[in-house]
């Protein structure tokens, strides 16, 4: 070839690379925002009614006492309705349910906002139950589907993050609506917030479905709900100091039917609530360790409003606003949660952070009626920094050795055990507190508080058992897992 053709020959601009792919996080930005908007509405609404209680008592005509029902009435729709979800996205695909799930919950917001009666607010409250009941499962299992598993914790982090802040930022906001403009505004507020979520629903979710869907079992579905209502009612129950009969009875009819599920899934082979997975060591582990952690913790708000407000005569507002470095510090400790993983693995990381939550509850047992302000403020951030972390790694544990298959029903299960945990919580803590009430004449909910958390902490502390269960696996299994 002549010198002249040779150098003809050679090109004149490098050759155009290929652009980059997108990280999937990347790309499912949108999806990402949609599943924390749905977790920050359903985390508001589950907190933001407490501190209205009182008020709304008084706009109906009936006694705070009686207004019960309309909280133990969502959740206990939450639990039941939660392992519907894997059927109706395999059924209706994943944008149909989920666009479903932000359509009911906003209607029953709005007829709570126009209930006229207690009767009819925990009706509408039913309602948003139904809807709130696939908001969290569903998008767990969609993130699941839709990111890569090295970046799905992250992914969670960011979703997780907006549901603590609904959960923190709710009690706070619910007590300066009630003080400032109209309770109705406490559920009237998640209307507009629907309408965006369908907006963004239509544009933004994958619509994810087999080419046939099961069939649903439906002996399961009742077999399991029933446990599940009678269990959440033992629970309730303890915590109001009902009759002895009536709790013996519902937690007799919960370990039947309990039983009779067992034995109804193992000869069924599509069971609402698949427990084969509990063979999976991180699937029983993941949901044990969220069992006995949330034991402890679940009613720690509870136990710190009582104590601000009543042993130190803080105001509803003043003693909200002291939630708010519990999310700051968990929004201090996210972007590290990856690297604490991928450096000690679930085993190592999840062992020793239990250990830390279990001191730092036990460290509230210091505070006094004359501890300054920025000590208590000092004490709810570094509860914050501990829980995010175990929350996040909690959370995420029970996808890692599962098939994506089986995705959907993990996060089901997970979602259940989640709420069902919580009310035992809450009532565990109402219990201690009855219980230490009256045991000291002088500033009884002050000593109240302080043996109930000490308590609350032994027991979280029984959770770093579960988690040292699991096998010591680090930075490979991480990073290709949970990311």
């Amino acid at each position: 070839m002549p010198l002249a053709d040779e150098v003809h020959a050679l090109p004149t601009d490098p050759p155009a690379l290929a652009p980059a792919e997108p990280s999937s996080r990347t790309r499912y930005r949108g999806l990402i925002w949609l599943v924390a908007a749905g977790f920050f509405m359903q985390a508001l609404d589950s907190t933001i009614v407490n501190t209205a209680v009182p008020t709304i008592a008084r706009a109906l005509e009936v006694t705070p006492l009686s207004m019960r029902t309309a909280l133990t009435s969502y959740v206990l729709t939450l639990a039941i309705f939660i392992p519907m979800s894997p059927w109706l996205c395999d059924r209706f695909g994943t944008r149909r349910v989920y666009g479903g799930a932000i359509l009911v919950f906003a209607l029953g917001s709005l007829l709570c906002g126009i209930a006229q009666s207690l009767p009819q607010l925990v009706a509408a409250r039913v309602i948003q139950g139904l809807g709130g009941a696939a908001l969290m499962p569903v998008g767990r299992y969609v993130l699941v589907r839709s990111i890569d598993r090295r970046e799905f914790v992250s992914a969670m982090s960011t979703v997780a993050t907006f549901g603590l802040l609904g959960s923190v930022f709710g009690p706070l906001l619910g007590g300066a609506i009630v003080e400032y403009t109209h309770w109705r505004l406490i559920f009237l507020m998640n209307v507009p917030v629907g309408l965006l979520g369908l907006w963004l629903n239509r544009r933004e979710m994958p619509d994810y479905r087999p080419d046939r869907a099961n069939p649903f079992d439906t002996v399961g579905f009742l077999l399991f709900a029933g446990a599940s209502a009678m269990a959440l009612l033992v629970a309730e129950t303890l915590g109001g100091h009902g009759k002895p009969q009536w709790i013996a009875l519902c937690l007799v009819g919960a370990v039947l039917l309990a039983v009779l599920y067992v034995r109804h899934s193992r000869r069924t082979p599509y069971p609402v609530s698949d427990l084969g997975l509990l063979k999976v060591r991180s699937v029983w582990v993941s949901l044990a360790g969220n069992l006995f952690t949330r034991l402890g913790v679940s009613g720690m708000y509870l136990l710190l409003v009582l104590f601000l407000q009543i042993g130190c005569g803080w105001s509803p507002l003043v003693a909200g606003l002291m939630m708010v470095p519990q999310a700051l510090g968990s929004i201090t400790v996210k972007p590290f949660i990856h690297r604490l993983l991928t450096a000690f693995g679930y085993r190592r990381l999840l062992l020793g952070n239990t250990i830390l939550v279990s001191v730092v509850l036990c460290a509230f047992a210091l505070l006094d009626t004359d501890s300054p302000t920025w000590l208590i403020a000092g004490f709810v951030y570094v509860y914050g920094m501990v829980m995010s972390v175990q929350y996040t790694s909690m959370n995420t544990l029970a996808y890692v050795d599962v098939d994506v298959k089986q995705a959907s029903m993990a996060s089901s299960m997970a979602s259940t055990a989640q709420y069902l945990s919580m009310s035992f919580g809450i009532a565990l803590a109402t219990l201690l507190m009855a219980g230490f009430l009256g045991s000291s004449a002088h500033h009884p909910y002050v000593w109240a508080f302080r043996w109930s958390v000490i308590v609350l902490g032994l027991i979280t502390l029984a959770a770093s058992w579960v988690f040292s269960r699991l096998r010591d696996t680090r930075e490979p299994r991480v990073a290709t897992a949970a990311g």
